[in-house]
């Protein structure tokens, strides 16, 4: 009897997996223009537990967003497709941002927070984060080697997919995404 109860919860965890799998690949079939830049994992991967610095200076994890779909956004005060994306991030998070969803930027590596500021404020963006990764050890964990990268996380904390580059995260491919993604709960 116990050898059919292990059979069985086996059989609907992989059913389960296969699920999200499917939810997965007809995400990828909305990806049109930049958004063909984005790869979508296989297998979800483990977002690391290392710290990043909040714009009031305090600590935090990207575990502090669990239950959230993210968009986060490794970028540069020094980067110029960071400068040209950073507005089409604000637009996402003001179309879609809310309890389900944020997007999340993080400033990697030597990034003084009035250069970040001054950043914003130049190019118009107020409803994103400030948040920093002074020494890069967030943005190393997770393999992020060149700027802008954006990373999908599910409600789990989980890598699903990844944009290497700058992309119109504001694009109607790509907040078709998003907005299935979200609203499908596919993670």
């Amino acid at each position: 009897m116990k050898r059919i109860s292990v059979l069985i919860l086996y059989i609907a965890l992989g059913l389960g997996a296969n699920a999200a799998l499917a939810d997965m690949s007809a995400l990828a079939a909305l990806r049109d223009g930049d958004m063909k830049k984005l790869s979508f994992h296989e297998t979800p991967e483990a977002a690391p537990g290392v710290a990043f610095v909040t714009a009031e200076g305090g600590e935090m994890t990207l575990a502090d967003y669990k239950g959230q779909h993210l968009v986060v956004n490794f970028w540069a005060t020094w980067c110029a497709p960071c400068r040209h994306e950073m507005p089409t991030l604000s637009a996402l998070q003001d179309a879609l941002g809310g309890e389900d969803f944020a997007v999340v930027t993080i400033a990697t590596g030597r990034n003084p927070a009035p250069a970040m500021k001054k950043f914003f404020d130049e190019i118009g963006v107020e409803n994103l984060p400030l948040h920093r990764d002074p020494k890069s050890a967030l943005a190393r964990s997770m393999g992020v080697f060149g700027l802008p990268i954006t990373v999908l996380l599910d409600p789990q904390g989980r890598e699903v997919a990844r944009l290497q580059g700058d992309a119109d995260w504001n694009s109607d491919s790509a907040r078709a995404i998003i907005a299935a993604w979200i609203g499908d709960g596919a993670s």
